[in-house]
């Protein structure tokens, strides 16, 4: 059959049961047809997770893989794990931080948030100032020598980041941006808010 006829009916076959669909959801449509398809088989007896679970999984076991080649990575650039190096971008690129901003905008508990600053300042990578307005509070900001740590630092993340998505085009990789990121900006206003909820709680909250 001719390619276009073949896209064209298959566009058809979606439309009349995804009335008003969108290209965009067609693709997509499409896309898990194929992954369908490709699906192996597993022994009954076995545990396995829902779709759901499988996304997570994955998800996971991704930022793990990442987590270990990014460490690696910053062997011999002055910090010790990836975690100091979100710290230090996150003292960058916001001005006038105080500590527990810093710590839980990289999802960080405060007392192991606050370990790694004091081991950062210690190092000399960043410093602590007085508000102007509120002696009391301490902000944070980069040190000469934490500025050059960061962007030497910079460059082995950045192959890091390489490594993990070079099987991957950049139209795949826009691609699940596009799906992911809602579920990141989801969260992102409520982690924090939730932290002293349990789980029940938080289960109602946002899914009924």
């Amino acid at each position: 059959m001719n390619k276009t006829v073949e896209l064209v009916k298959l566009w058809g076959e979606f439309e009349s049961q995804n009335p008003g669909g969108t290209l965009d959801e067609f693709f997509r449509h499409q896309l898990s047809l194929k992954i369908k398809a490709e699906k192996q088989d597993t022994p009954g007896w076995q545990l396995h997770p829902g779709i759901n679970g499988q996304l997570m999984i994955l998800i996971r076991r991704i930022g793990k893989y990442h987590m270990v080649y990014s460490n690696k990575a910053l062997e011999g650039s002055g910090l010790d794990q990836i975690e100091e190096f979100g710290i230090l971008v996150t003292i960058f690129n916001h001005v006038n931080l105080i500590k527990s901003e810093a710590i839980f905008d990289n999802l960080m508990e405060l007392s192991s948030g606050t370990n790694m600053l004091t081991r950062l300042k210690r190092r000399g990578l960043i410093s602590e100032y007085a508000d102007k307005e509120d002696k009391r509070v301490k902000r944070l900001k980069l040190t000469a020598k934490g500025e050059e740590t960061l962007v030497n630092a910079k460059m082995r993340v950045l192959q890091a980041a390489q490594l993990m998505m070079d099987s991957l085009n950049d139209e795949d990789k826009q691609l699940c941006l596009q799906l992911l990121t809602p579920v990141g900006d989801r969260f992102s206003g409520l982690f924090q808010k939730q932290r002293n909820k349990t789980f029940d709680e938080i289960f109602v909250e946002m899914v009924g």
